[in-house]
């Protein structure tokens, strides 16, 4: 995929699609990987089953990750990105309908560099995606190469 990229993982199409209208409609339209579950996240980003070709140093530049997820959840996720070599400063931003403590709390503890709760009013969402697409894609500054496994 080379270049910057968003990797969403989200099981829900509605937030999906309210996720890629909202950058569409802010001019971000940086290629985005949808993925559905915690399994298949973990496959994707460390190129195995179905994924074993993709090259597993091309990381996104961002990961857009929920915490319910089936198979495995967001948490669990979080904590595999972390522990491994390859994937452990990948920016990670939390993005769920959980304002649970504990959920904050873990993210944090296992290293995501952002959580944001979902908005329940969609133009609230729109905006919210706006803003982080713009920071993570324009405004941030990524791990450089040296930061990659080779």
């Amino acid at each position: 995929m080379e270049g910057k990229y968003i990797l969403l993982i989200e099981d829900n199409e509605d937030d999906e699609i309210l996720t890629i209208r909202a950058l569409k409609r802010n001019r971000i339209l940086n290629e985005m990987v949808v993925l559905r579950d915690g399994e298949e996240a973990l496959d994707y980003l460390f190129a195995r089953g179905q994924y074993s070709r993709r090259n597993i140093n091309d990381l996104p530049t961002v990961t857009l990750l929920d915490i319910k997820l089936p198979k495995l959840s967001g948490i669990e996720v979080l904590k595999r990105i972390r522990e491994n070599e390859i994937t452990k400063i990948m920016p990670v931003v939390i993005l769920t309908s959980s304002s649970e403590e504990r959920d904050i709390v873990e993210s944090y503890r296992l290293g995501v560099n952002s959580y944001i709760k979902k908005p329940v009013d969609s133009e609230q969402f729109k905006k919210a995606v706006k803003h982080l697409g713009l920071y993570w894609l324009l405004l941030n500054i990524p791990p450089t190469e040296a930061g990659k496994v080779k």
